[in-house]
């Protein structure tokens, strides 16, 4: 099932998410769901806060991503099994050169920025399982899992962008935040 994406303004995007247990309600159905939503939307990872959920889960599929001329073959057939689910996250350690890529977000709409993050992260989640993991990232996977990261922290990347850029975009996001724009996929809006 097709969720709505919740739009920026809405402030579950700025409370930071709680941890889930495994007895957690319809858990699979709600990956499933989440997977279904962000295909819908042509995204590469959503976070449960962006269905209106304060919870400590994103889903990744950066498949759509793995086409891209500009990638060596050896980080495109990477990015083309990033497929993963991320329960309770603790990003550990980043590391490496800062850099900056062009970002955009499925709850902030028509909106890019370059952004800048370290270019490697060591991460300890659990699966849909709930089997433990600690792995290292580095490049666009890393990138994707910093900005869901974010998510369930309560942070969106417009917040990383200078104050300048912040004040330049202050109408466009009071405009998603009211509903007053056109998207192609389900969306919430808090102030509509």
């Amino acid at each position: 099932m097709i969720l709505p994406i919740t739009a920026y303004g809405d402030p579950v995007l700025r409370a930071k998410a709680a941890e889930i247990s495994p007895d957690y309600p319809k858990l699979k159905e709600l990956i499933d769901n989440m997977y279904e939503t962000m295909y819908a939307a042509s995204g590469v990872g959503l976070a449960a806060p962006q269905v209106g959920l304060s919870i400590r889960l994103f889903v990744v599929d950066a498949t759509p991503m793995s086409e891209d001329e500009d990638l060596t073959p050896t980080e495109a057939k990477t990015l083309k099994a990033f497929k993963k689910v991320f329960i309770n996250p603790t990003i550990v350690e980043e590391s490496g050169k800062e850099w900056d890529f062009n970002e955009g977000c499925l709850s902030i709409p028509d909106i890019r920025e370059d952004v800048s993050r370290k270019s490697a992260l060591k991460i300890t989640y659990q699966d849909e399982d709930f089997k433990t993991h600690t792995e290292v990232y580095d490049g666009i996977s890393a990138r994707i899992i910093q900005h869901e990261y974010d998510h369930i922290e309560g942070v969106l990347f417009t917040d990383k962008l200078s104050p300048f850029k912040k004040r330049i975009l202050k109408g466009k996001l009071l405009n998603i935040s009211k509903g007053k724009i056109k998207v192609s996929y389900k969306m919430r809006f808090p102030n509509v």
